[in-house]
C-alpha cells in the first residue's frame, strides 16, 4: 500500500523569503515559525514529499506564489538556540527543543500568483473549513485538502 500524500499551505513575507529566494537555492529550512499548532503540523504531520503551496503574505497582493515539496523530517530549529536571533527562545534547550522545522524543496513558480481576493471568491467550492478564508486565522503553515489543493492550482 502506498502513502498517502498531505497537503499544506506555508505562508512566507516575499522581502524576507520569497518563491524566487527558494528557486535560488533550491532547498531550505521553514525556520522561525513560532506557533505551537503550526509547529505540531510540521513536527507531526508532514512527510517528505508531501506538496506544498507557497503562500507570500503581507505584501500588496498576497497570494499563492508557487508550489514546493517537503523534502526533510522534522527537526529542531536551530534559531531557537542564537541569542543573536529574533526568534530565540531562551526557555529552549537542546535537551528539549520546543521548536522544530522542515526543509522545502523548490517545484515551481506559478504562471501569476493567485491572490488571496480571487481565493475568497471561490469559497463555496474550497469549504468553510479551508483556513486560508476563514475569518481571524493567522497560522503561517496548515494542512490542505487534496481537493482543494487541485482546486487552487487550477485557478492558475
Amino acid at each position: 500500500m502506498s502513502k498517502r500524500r498531505r497537503y499544506w499551505l506555508m505562508k512566507s513575507e516575499p522581502d524576507a523569503f520569497s518563491i524566487d529566494d527558494l528557486k535560488r537555492v533550491g532547498t531550505e529550512p521553514w525556520d522561525g515559525v513560532r506557533n505551537y499548532q503550526a509547529r505540531n503540523f510540521m513536527r507531526d504531520g508532514m512527510k517528505v514529499g508531501d506538496g506544498v503551496l507557497f503562500y507570500h503574505s503581507n505584501t500588496k497582493v498576497p497570494g499563492i506564489a508557487g508550489t514546493a515539496t517537503v523534502a526533510s523530517t522534522a527537526y529542531p530549529d536551530e534559531t531557537q538556540f542564537d541569542p543573536d536571533s529574533k526568534y530565540y527562545d531562551p526557555k529552549s534547550t537542546r535537551e528539549e527543543p520546543r521548536w522544530q522545522l522542515v526543509d522545502i524543496s523548490f517545484e515551481r513558480k506559478l504562471d501569476r500568483i493567485i491572490p488571496l481576493e480571487e481565493i475568497k471568491a471561490h469559497a463555496e467550492e474550497l469549504g468553510e473549513e479551508f483556513a486560508l478564508i476563514r475569518r481571524g486565522n493567522r497560522l503561517s503553515v496548515f494542512p490542505v485538502a487534496a481537493d482543494q489543493y487541485k482546486f487552487l492550482l487550477s485557478l492558475e
